[in-house]
């Protein structure tokens, strides 16, 4: 008897240590759409300390919406930071402006966290708390991500977008996130020039909606996460370097003042000769993303 009782007190103490494992583990080039095209692969990476599960960050990169394959890059600008501060990092692709135009882009990073929530278990990840952030384009998809949770479709004037979109096997999962970073990152693609009037001619948002912006200015204003935010979106933090020459910084002070007035915004860090990523990435600009997403997965 007294032999049986000391087998299940080593049970007891082993099993937590023995089942879990999942410490520095990582997953590459997962299919979240199951169609096999190289758009539509995320990365995970899990920290070193041991858990059962891991909150969760999704990263995106920056390309101008022109790329299809720079999920390492994403992970590379941010992932570090993150993963020492205990969250799980998902570094996703998702299809560029010549695969196929807006809404296609969100479409892919709505699949991927319903992936990621279906998956759970298999990747050791607390989907109780998925934050997301992203730079340039990749600050924009994840602005829309935040401002979009619940939205399925959505019509203005003479454009229906489906936002939710039906990308992969696991539609009806949810693709809701609790916090959202947005690193200078374009809001309203008809004030990219000096956040007065759209662009002239050829330009990344262009291509995103392929077409004429002027044209098709509603739904330009469907890719604008300011059309969605209402008073039950997720927080928000934005940071924007103050010489940024490819964004405007004042396209981050318009969603600042939009967040503002829905009660949304946690902070508009700006940064004192901060340019595009250089400078503007920064350790304290990264203590600020960390603090306000550790901030946010303990609420």
């Amino acid at each position: 008897m007294k032999r049986h009782i000391a087998t299940l007190l080593a049970l007891a103490v082993i099993t937590p240590f023995s089942f879990c494992q999942n410490a520095g583990k990582s997953w590459s080039d997962l299919d979240y759409a199951g169609d096999g095209h190289v758009s539509h692969r995320l990365d995970i990476h899990l920290p070193a300390e041991e858990k059962a599960a891991y909150p969760v960050v999704v990263v995106i990169y920056g390309s101008a919406w022109f790329a299809n394959n720079m999920k390492q890059m994403a992970f590379n600008a941010m992932g570090k930071p993150l993963l020492d501060a205990g969250f799980a990092v998902v570094a996703i692709n998702h299809r560029s402006s010549g695969d196929a135009p807006y809404p296609a882009q969100i479409n892919d990073v709505k699949a991927a966290i319903r992936f990621l929530r279906a998956n759970k278990a298999t990747y050791a990840l607390d989907d109780a708390f998925i934050g997301i952030t992203g730079f340039s384009s990749g600050g924009h998809l994840a602005s829309l991500a935040g401002a979009t949770n619940g939205v399925s479709t959505f019509t203005k004037g003479a454009f229906t977008i489906d936002v939710e979109g039906n990308v992969g096997p696991y539609v009806g999962v949810s693709s809701a996130v609790n916090a959202v970073v947005d690193w200078f990152g374009p809001i309203d693609l008809l004030k990219m020039d000096a956040c007065e009037r759209a662009k002239t001619g050829q330009s990344p948002e262009a291509a995103l909606v392929a077409g004429s912006l002027v044209d098709k200015a509603d739904l330009v204003a469907m890719a604008n996460p300011i059309t969605f935010l209402d008073k039950q979106d997720p927080v928000f933090l934005v940071i924007h370097g103050e010489a940024d020459n490819v964004v405007p910084p004042c396209q981050s002070a318009l969603f600042a003042a939009a967040l503002q007035e829905v009660q949304r915004l946690d902070a508009y860090v700006t940064v004192p000769d901060g340019q595009h990523g250089p400078v503007t990435f920064n350790p304290e600009t990264f203590k600020r993303m960390v603090d306000f997403f550790k901030a946010n997965a303990t609420n």
